[in-house]
C-alpha cells in the first residue's frame, strides 16, 4: 500500500523582534569613556570618534510592528557626557496584530550631561505603538532631548486613517516631576491633524527640552530661529521647552538643525546630516 503522505506541519506564531540597548559612561581624564555597554537581539551600536561618547543607535530589524519590543537603558555619570543618536528614522510599520512597544530609561549623574537625539519616528498607515522615555537627573545634570516625528511621507502621497500611538515623556530631577508630556493619536490622524488646535494639517512635529543653567540664555536667540508654526517658552530658570509643527520633515528640518547646533555646542551627530 502506498505510505500515506505527511500531514502539513502547523505554521507556528511569526518571530518578533526584540532587542536592548544597555551604556554607561565614566568621566575619565579631562574627557568621558565607556563604563558598561551590552546588546542583544536587535539593538546594536557604532561608537564614532569625537567628544565624550557617542552612540549611534541601529535597530537591525529595519522598524517596528506589532509584538516587536525595544528596551534602551543609559546614563551618563559622575561628570560625563554621553550622546545617544540613531542611524536613521525609525520606522513604525503596519501591525496585523497586537502594539509595538519602544521603552528608554535614561539617568543622568552630578555634573554629568546627556544629549538625547534620535532622528524621525515615520508612522505608517496601521501602526501600533507605545512609546515611553523616562529620565531621572540629578541637580546639577544637563540634558538635551528632541523627538521629531513624521506622520506619513508626504512626498509619497501616505495618509494616515488607521493608527494607534501612545508617547509618553517623563522627566525627574532628584525624583521630583520637572517634566511630563504625553500623546495619543488613535484612528484617522489625518483627519485630527487637520484641526487648527491640534496641527493645523501639519505632517511633521518635533518635542524639545533643555536643561542647563543657560537655558534662559537660548531662549531669545530660539523663537528666533522658529518659524510662526513653532514656540519656546521656559518652564524654570533652567528648563526651557520647544514644541513646531511644520508641513513635512524637510521643512520641520530647516530651522531645526541650527536650534540642535546651538543648543549642544556644535556637538550635533553627522548621522543627522546624511
Amino acid at each position: 500500500m502506498p505510505t500515506p503522505p505527511t500531514p502539513p506541519t502547523a505554521i507556528g506564531p511569526v518571530p518578533r523582534t526584540q532587542g536592548v540597548l544597555s551604556l554607561s559612561t565614566k568621566a575619565v581624564g579631562a574627557g568621558s569613556g565607556i563604563d558598561k555597554f551590552r546588546t542583544s537581539g536587535a539593538m546594536k551600536a557604532l561608537f564614532p570618534r569625537g567628544h565624550g561618547v557617542q552612540a549611534i543607535m541601529i535597530n537591525t530589524s529595519g522598524g517596528l510592528t506589532g509584538g516587536d519590543q525595544l528596551d534602551i537603558e543609559a546614563s551618563a555619570g559622575t561628570g560625563s557626557h554621553l550622546t545617544l543618536t540613531t542611524q536613521a528614522a525609525e520606522r513604525a510599520y503596519r501591525s496585523k496584530e497586537g502594539h509595538a512597544r519602544m521603552d528608554s530609561h535614561l539617568s543622568v549623574a552630578a555634573g554629568g550631561s546627556l544629549h538625547w537625539l534620535p532622528q524621525e519616528l515615520i508612522l505608517f498607515e496601521g501602526a501600533r505603538l507605545n512609546r515611553s522615555l523616562t529620565v531621572d537627573l540629578a541637580q546639577d545634570a544637563k540634558f538635551l532631548m528632541v523627538e521629531p516625528m513624521i506622520f506619513g511621507r508626504t512626498a509619497m502621497g501616505e495618509v494616515l486613517n488607521d493608527v494607534d500611538f501612545k508617547d509618553k515623556i517623563r522627566v525627574t530631577c532628584d525624583g521630583a516631576p520637572l517634566y511630563f508630556d504625553g500623546m495619543h493619536l488613535t484612528g484617522d490622524v489625518a483627519a485630527q491633524l487637520t484641526d487648527r488646535a491640534v496641527a493645523h494639517r501639519a505632517g511633521a512635529m518635533v518635542s524639545l527640552l533643555y536643561v542647563a543653567p543657560d537655558a534662559e540664555a537660548h531662549l531669545a536667540p530660539l523663537r528666533a530661529l522658529l518659524p510662526q508654526t513653532g514656540g519656546a517658552s521656559l518652564l524654570a530658570p533652567d528648563v526651557l521647552a520647544l514644541r513646531m509643527v511644520a508641513s513635512d520633515s524637510h521643512t520641520l528640518r530647516s530651522p531645526l538643525l541650527p536650534i540642535l547646533d546651538r543648543l549642544s555646542g556644535d556637538g550635533l551627530p553627522t548621522s543627522w546630516r546624511l
